[in-house]
């Protein structure tokens, strides 16, 4: 399919074929039509068809001399209706690394033994840091303040701030007044 989305994007990343598809969207036109309209010449028209053709948007008919145009509505609604659905976009990036941010940040802020040289200042590489560090608590398991700090200083000696900014960012969640810890088994990614 995202080769599909790699055909169709191609088909409209130019400034003319837009213009084409959306006179085309009025009503048809044969390619000597266009070509006056766009102030293109006919063999520049044919070849901006010809590309919207192969994405499926376009299509001809001949009527005496001529090839006459149309776009083709239902498959354009076909395709922004198929082609940009959450899962098809997700398949577009699915070769992507998508915490390839987090372990740039992670080798610039640690040490070989796994602790952090300084704790971020910039929000999103903080949130970085914190998503390493959370990785050292087991999901749902419960942990007192105590146990919680001795697991922090094996990153960095300011465990009151790591703690704080773990519960802050969502990545752990505490009950009130120094009790227990815990890492919840769903965190909300913050925008």
């Amino acid at each position: 399919m995202s080769e599909e989305l790699l055909t169709f994007f191609k088909a409209l990343a130019d400034s003319n074929r837009l213009k084409i598809v959306g006179l085309l969207a009025e009503k048809p036109y044969s390619v000597e039509e266009l070509a006056e309209l766009l102030q293109l010449k006919p063999s520049t028209v044919s070849h901006h068809l010809t590309r919207l053709s192969e994405a499926g948007l376009v299509q001809s008919r001949s009527e005496s001399y001529y090839n006459v145009y149309r776009l083709d509505q239902s498959v354009l609604q076909e395709k922004a209706r198929t082609m940009f659905t959450p899962s098809e976009l997700s398949n577009v990036v699915a070769e992507v690394d998508a915490d390839a941010y987090d372990k740039k940040v992670i080798r610039d802020y640690s040490r070989r033994d796994g602790s952090l040289k300084t704790l971020p200042s910039q929000r999103k590489k903080l949130e970085a840091v914190l998503r390493y560090v959370v990785q050292a608590f087991d999901v749902g398991k419960r942990y007192s303040e105590r146990q919680v700090n001795e697991i922090l200083a094996g990153y960095h000696s300011d465990t009151a701030t790591l703690r704080r900014e773990l519960v802050g960012f969502g990545l752990m969640q505490r009950e009130g007044g120094g009790g227990e810890y815990w890492r919840p088994s769903v965190i909300a990614r913050r925008a």
